[in-house]
Formats: C-alpha cells, sequence, structure tokens
C-alpha cells in the first residue's frame, strides 16, 4: 500500500512577494501530484491536501496544465505529472543530481549490509528519497521508497540532516514546524526531538527506533558538500530484531564509512 502524500508546509513569503501566494499554492499541488502514485489524485483529494479550496485547486490545475506541468487522465479525471516537469528535470538532474556517481556506493551499502539502502536528499524543510537497493534478507521493511518525501527529522535521514545544520537553522525550523507532535506522534515533539539531535551528533549517525512504522528500524548519516553542508544523507531500513545494539554499533559504522565515501567523491566532483 503506498503512503499517503503529507500535507505540504510552506513558509510564508506571502506578505513581502508580490505574487507569491498564487506560486506558492501552484507549488503545493506541484509537489503533491509529483509525490502520487502512478494512478494520480483526484482534484478533491489534492485541494484537501493542499488546504485549497475545490475551485481554487482546479484552477490552478487548469493552469498548470496550460503550461504541461500537469497532465490529467481523460478516463479517470486524476491529475498527475506533466510532459514539461520531465523536460525540465533532464535539464535540472545536470546540476542537481548526484545519483550517477552515488548508486555503487548505495548498492555496496545494500550488499555489505544486507538491508535496503537509500540515498536522500534534503528539499527545503523535508527529504526526499532518490535511491533505494535491496539487500538480500528476505524479511524488509517498506516504509522508504523513492520519491517519498519526510519532513526533517522525521526519518532517519532527515534526523541526520538536521542534526548537522547550523543552530540557528534547526531553531528556524522547529519554529516552522509546531505542527511535528500533532501530525507524527509525541516522539516528534521538539524537546524529544531536540534530545535525538543531539544523540544524533554524538554517535555520528541517526537511529529510528521505529518511530515512522512499529518494528521497522531506520539509520541515516548526513552526506556533505564540499562547502561542509549536510545536503543528502544515506540511511537503511530493516526489522527490529535485526538492529540490536551490538549490530547497530557495526552498521553505523559501515554507514558512516560509506556516507565519508560519497562526501569525498562529491567534493572531488565540484572542482
Amino acid at each position: 500500500m503506498e503512503p499517503e502524500a503529507p500535507i505540504v508546509h510552506i513558509v510564508d513569503t506571502t506578505a513581502t512577494i508580490p505574487g507569491a501566494q498564487s506560486i506558492a499554492r501552484a507549488s503545493r499541488l506541484l509537489r503533491l501530484v509529483t509525490q502520487a502514485s502512478a494512478d494520480g489524485l483526484a482534484v478533491s483529494d489534492l485541494a484537501r491536501r493542499a488546504d485549497l479550496t475545490r475551485p481554487t485547486a482546479h484552477r490552478l490545475l487548469m493552469a498548470l496544465r496550460h503550461e504541461g506541468l500537469v497532465d490529467q487522465d481523460e478516463r479517470t479525471g486524476r491529475w498527475m505529472p506533466g510532459p514539461e516537469l520531465y523536460l525540465m528535470g533532464q535539464v535540472a538532474a545536470s546540476r542537481y543530481d548526484i545519483t550517477t556517481i552515488a548508486r555503487d556506493i548505495v548498492r555496496s551499502l545494500a550488499v555489505r549490509t544486507e538491508e535496503s539502502a537509500f540515498l536522500s536528499v534534503r528539499r527545503g524543510d523535508e527529504t526526499v528519497c532518490l535511491l533505494r537497493e535491496e539487500g538480500s534478507f528476505p524479511i524488509r521493511s517498506f516504509v522508504l521508497s523513492e520519491s517519498v518525501r519526510f519532513p526533517l527529522g522525521v526519518a532517519s535521514a532527515g534526523l541526520a540532516i538536521l542534526a548537522f545544520l547550523p543552530p540557528h537553522d534547526v531553531d528556524a525550523y522547529f519554529e516552522r514546524h509546531p505542527e511535528l507532535a500533532k501530525e507524527r506522534g509525541a516522539a516528534h515533539g521538539e524537546k524529544r526531538l531536540r534530545a535525538r539531535l543531539r544523540e544524533t551528533q554524538e554517535r555520528g549517525y541517526a537511529v529510528n527506533p521505529g518511530l515512522i512504522v512499529e518494528g521497522s528500524y531506520g539509520l541515516g548519516a548526513a552526506v556533505f558538500t564540499r562547502e561542509g553542508h549536510p545536503q543528502w544523507a544515506l540511511s537503511l531500513t530493516g526489522v527490529e530484531f535485526r538492529f540490536g545494539p551490538d549490530r547497530i554499533a557495526d552498521l553505523g559504522r559501515t554507514l558512516l564509512a560509506h556516507a565519508h565515501q560519497l562526501s569525498s567523491r562529491i567534493a572531488a566532483s565540484s572542482r
């Protein structure tokens, strides 16, 4: 079963930038459309998740369709990504996509640990999964897959990234997202999440002990730009009995080694 796309939260700039409200609303819809399954989403679902009225959502979708950014299935009426998004993505990939240089490292991580391995990227206040490689262990967790998004600090990848952001950026994140505990559970309240951030800094990698789906554990390690900013993360997920204390330490060391290798490769490629 595909996870339901979350309501998209965007920093409010509408009071200072002319036209920002319409752009922000259209951006919400675009994100939701791209997060949906191959079957697309109905306008009523998009309106609800984007916190818009149905007429407003429909008007914006029609405008986006005119530009080729979304498309509508004539049979079902559902909305899905348009051809122009594909063309834009091809151009943007040359600057932002590191999957080509990361794929063998993610695969090596899956082979070495026998768990599912992932590469995620930071996009604003969220992480987006870019790559998934299956491990050889037959029982797997399916919390994360390609294109799935989570708020920073929720999945292990986002927790690892958030932990190594400058303190003022972390404070600003909490100010923007007071809803985390309500939407994601008490474990994601600011006090408890800050404690996990400190633990992540001390260990060097993040541990998510079944906080998204009971019995599904995750480990994450930040991957840095040449300038030292945590922009990506490698992570592992698996079932709880595979993540005992001794094995977590071993997995953490392997994860950090692969994250350091990828950070070094990114730094070398940007020279």
